[in-house]
């Protein structure tokens, strides 16, 4: 940002101060997703190639501000994310809190990650997560229990995206 000109002066630029920080963050939290009207963006969507991550980005941005309803941040979900990625949680909440978008916490992430990855690998690591169906006895229950409970007539729904994007579907009215 620039200061006015004073008659016959070049622009002086300002410096980042405790207000604008504080100004930024207030505009953040006015612009979150209020995951208490509507839910976060679906699994699939991507960021960076990266599944999950627009996902955990909404909760994480909800949480900051107090409109996170039911979701939780730094999920299990979100820790096959931050696994794979090798991200500390706290660390990006910081980031989130500081009133970064999207394109900004990519850029964060892709500086920060413990566990550099191709584009190749990430691609392969998103497939694989949209595939992702319960594998052991208890989670298959799980599954199948909020399965019956959301969308009972549904024969469709095999994957925990499929169960995610269907239980996001019915929380906020829809009939599956």
């Amino acid at each position: 940002m620039l200061r006015r000109r004073r008659a016959g002066r070049a622009p002086v630029p300002r410096r980042a101060g405790k207000h604008q920080n504080k100004l930024k963050f207030i505009m953040a939290l006015n612009n979150t997703t209020d995951l208490t009207q509507h839910p976060p963006r679906s699994p699939r969507v991507r960021l960076g190639g990266y599944a999950i991550l627009p996902r955990m980005l909404d909760k994480g941005r909800a949480t900051i501000a107090g409109k996170q309803g039911e979701y939780k941040f730094a999920c299990p979900l979100d820790q096959r994310f931050l696994e794979f990625a090798g991200i500390d949680p706290e660390a990006l909440r910081k980031e989130l809190a500081g009133g970064k978008g999207d394109g900004e916490i990519l850029e964060w992430i892709q500086k920060n990650a413990g566990n550099k990855h191709t584009e190749p690998e990430i691609a392969a690591w998103s497939e694989l997560a949209d595939k992702r169906a319960p594998a052991d006895v208890e989670s298959r229950e799980f599954f199948n229990e909020l399965h019956q409970k959301t969308a009972p007539k549904r024969e469709d729904i095999v994957t925990w995206f499929d169960l995610l994007d269907v239980d996001d579907y019915v929380s906020f009215g829809g009939k599956a």
